[in-house]
């Protein structure tokens, strides 16, 4: 759910979504929905946590990342950790799995976590959850 939906549904259900699943990633940081979600008590889960692998090439997350010794997607998963966004990344791959696990081991800095947020440029890598909702809307 975007902002407009949860606050149409606020107006009809009798509770909340305990969970609001999204699609969230450096390039698409939805910092509006997740302070919502974080005021309304609602847990925000993104899909795509790695934006479909199309962010692990960039220049900033491995600058960050060779500074913790780490990898762009470690870095991505550590900044979605620290924005107490809940995320599940997919792999096959045991060593991916592994790799993905091994992000408590470091702590992000606040300019870091900036410089991760500056990313945002509202790219979505699946459809647009208003166009999709509006489409089968039946109220």
């Amino acid at each position: 759910f975007q902002v407009i939906h949860l606050q149409y549904l606020a107006t009809q259900a009798a509770e909340m979504p305990v969970v609001n699943q999204v699609e969230r990633h450096p390039r698409l940081n939805q910092a509006p929905l997740v302070k919502f979600d974080q005021d309304h008590h609602i847990i925000t889960q993104a899909w795509s946590p790695l934006g479909r692998g199309t962010i692990l090439d960039n220049p900033t997350l491995k600058a960050i990342g060779d500074h913790h010794h780490k990898s762009a997607a470690q870095v991505v998963l550590r900044w979605h950790l620290q924005s107490s966004v809940a995320f599940i990344p997919k792999s096959v791959h045991e060593a991916r799995i592994k790799q993905n696990m091994a992000i408590y081991d470091f702590q992000l800095s606040d300019q870091e976590m900036d410089q991760i947020n500056q990313l945002n440029n509202f790219h979505r890598t699946g459809k647009e959850p208003a166009l999709v909702y509006e489409y089968n809307k039946k109220w």
